[in-house]
């Protein structure tokens, strides 16, 4: 009973988070890791601000190098020029429009290049293209670029297909974490935590914050900052995860507070620590100090670079860990068996809630993990889980609400068909893909494809 009213209320959230988050900021949304070609000729971000203004920041790269050297003109609607720079030894210019961000908000700006200053040899891939028009309806800065050098010649189909199949491969895994963390809660408890997204936005902001610490943390003369960050986001985000149990749902549990509240409280929950995130880390997007620009590896047609294989093998490793854990250990098959008759767990002497304190521990420790790394692949903001959040739900019902393979299984099947789905679909609409996958599945199979189907009544 209470899967089928899960499933509905699903169906029903997930519709508002695709609608309310809008499908035209794609290209924003952390759906999936940037592509490795991408990676390889992108700049390096500034360093973030905390100052009260937009600016205007622009990418010029000639691939594989910088263009140094560029003038660059803002001019505002009346062609007043409101600031000028000349991109860095890294491809940058970097324009502070006048004015707080609030004085900005909602006004155009055109900004200009000066063809004269491209060095010799680099040109415009577009010619024409010597201004672009933008507008400040966001309180965050506006990136920009200019695209230089000859047009690549056009990969086949069959390569474009296998470098998606990597994003897809690398995004999945990341996927995985964060729904088998939902999936264990709800199998364990029955809740369905709409606020596991801001678990994952834990995670991310946590190793943000080592990360941003004064200094670098060294290791044997290697600078292991993000490694140290990565490993105390996760340990932070499984306490996290208890002090949540311990300090509401345990309580609420005792109360016999019915599913359907307990529901509703997450969904307050979620908005709560949302804007308690974007009131202390701000609203602009934030990379990590380390990986913000490697090079790639080439394997064959396909680009895969380093910090991808990182989240690779870790990722791996970890979801291995996991569901050894799960299968072999004791704590583990007291999950199960709290999953599958919490009563008859608790009479055959097993502590019911010690076991429930543990899959909150492990599901936001995992969670938290796969915020930092999709952070990792392409930077985040204070809304990186909310936004994910869709994906994770549709991958755990696909699977079956409540299964560890299920929720496994979802994932790569989520994965990889909104990348892949992109060959013939504009990216534009990639996730609306995984809405309707969801939405057949609890039209025709609502326990999901490896559930149980259960008896109402």
């Amino acid at each position: 009973m209470r899967k089928g009213i899960a499933a509905v209320v699903l169906l029903l959230w997930t519709t508002l988070l695709l609608f309310s988050s809008g499908t035209s900021a794609q290209a924003a949304v952390p759906g999936s890791p940037a592509s490795p070609a991408a990676a390889a000729q992108g700049c390096e971000k500034p360093p973030p601000r905390e100052d009260d203004t937009i600016h205007i920041i622009g990418c010029m790269i000639d691939p594989p190098n910088p263009v140094e050297g560029v003038d660059v003109t803002v001019e505002d609607e009346q062609g007043n020029v409101v600031g000028k720079d000349t991109t860095n030894a890294t491809g940058i210019f970097d324009v502070e429009l006048p004015g707080t961000t609030l004085d900005n908000l909602g006004k155009p700006y055109v900004i200009k290049i000066d063809e004269d200053t491209l060095p010799e040899g680099s040109k415009l891939r577009n010619p024409d293209q010597l201004e672009l028009e933008v507008s400040t309806n966001l309180e965050t800065d506006i990136s920009v670029t200019f695209p230089i050098g000859e047009v690549e010649a056009a990969t086949g189909q069959a390569t474009q297909a296998l470098q998606l199949l990597v994003g897809g491969i690398v995004f999945s895994l990341l996927l995985a974490m964060a729904s088998l963390g939902l999936s264990m809660i709800f199998g364990t408890t029955g809740l369905t935590n709409f606020a596991h997204g801001e678990l994952i936005t834990f995670g991310a902001l946590v190793a943000f914050a080592v990360d941003q610490l004064p200094g670098e943390i060294s290791l044997g003369g290697a600078d292991v900052t993000v490694v140290v960050a990565v490993i105390v986001a996760f340990l932070v985000s499984g306490l996290f995860g208890w002090v949540q149990d311990r300090s509401l749902w345990a309580p609420l549990r005792k109360r016999s507070t019915g599913l359907i509240a307990m529901m509703i409280i997450s969904i307050g929950l979620s908005i709560f620590l949302r804007n308690i995130f974007q009131y202390f880390a701000g609203g602009d997007t934030k990379n990590y100090s380390q990986f913000s620009s490697t090079q790639p590896y080439t394997i064959g047609p396909i680009l895969i670079t380093p910090t991808a294989l990182v989240v690779i093998a870790l990722s791996t490793a970890v979801l291995l860990l996991a569901i050894l854990a799960l299968q072999r250990t004791r704590t583990g098959k007291a999950m199960r068996a709290v999953a599958d008759n919490p009563a008859l767990a608790a009479s055959s002497g097993i502590n019911v809630e010690r076991v429930i304190s543990v899959v909150w521990i492990g599901g936001a420790a995992l969670a938290g993990l796969s915020g930092v790394l999709l952070g990792l692949t392409q930077g985040f903001d204070y809304q990186l889980g909310f936004k994910i959040l869709l994906l994770v739900f549709a991958a755990v019902v696909l699977g079956g609400l409540g299964t560890i393979w299920g929720a496994l299984f979802g994932s790569f099947v989520i994965g990889l068909f909104i990348e892949v789905s992109t060959l013939v679909i504009p990216g534009e609409l990639k996730f609306v893909g995984g809405l309707v996958v969801l939405i057949v599945v609890l039209l025709f199979r609502p326990q999901g494809l490896l559930g149980r189907a259960e008896r109402v009544g």
